[in-house]
């Protein structure tokens, strides 16, 4: 009866910590940054077909066209989020496509064709954004008309 008695306290307070530390990280700025630099440039894509699959798929992180989910704005998903997004943009941005001269299409198609891009925990959150193996070839396809093969 005692060890049952403490037991439940020692649940109730080990909510409230943890409920306590929850709201408490709230509070950081950390992830919070959720701007959408103005687009600059895009490739010239060569169908709305290959646009649509980008929007789909690749454009929340690396464009400066991000849609901010709900979830974005709660610690510590925000944190996450917002590194993706960063680290995403830094590495191809479609919307800065002017400064992405250079870029290597070969490791594009091949994130692409091995289903690396876009991540799994993205479609698990977007499950739209869940390509078939023919939307990836025509995806790639497209991405290799507009943005030339290397």
């Amino acid at each position: 009866m005692v060890k049952r008695m403490l037991t439940r306290r020692f649940i109730s307070i080990a909510v409230l910590v943890a409920l306590g530390l929850f709201l408490l990280i709230q509070l950081l700025p950390m992830g919070i940054n959720h701007t959408n630099p103005p687009v600059v440039s895009e490739p010239s894509w060569d169908s709305p077909e290959t646009v649509a699959l980008l929007r789909r798929a690749c454009f929340d992180c690396h464009s400066n066209e991000t849609v901010w989910p709900w979830y974005s704005n709660v610690a510590p998903m925000s944190w996450l989020l917002q590194k993706d997004v960063d680290e995403a943009r830094s590495n191809l941005n479609f919307s800065e496509w002017e400064t992405q001269k250079g870029t290597d299409t070969r490791l594009i198609k091949a994130m692409i064709e091995t289903g690396a891009m876009p991540p799994s925990r993205y479609v698990m959150m977007h499950p739209e954004a869940k390509l078939t193996q023919s939307e990836r070839a025509q995806l790639i396809q497209g991405m290799e008309k507009s943005l030339g093969q290397p």
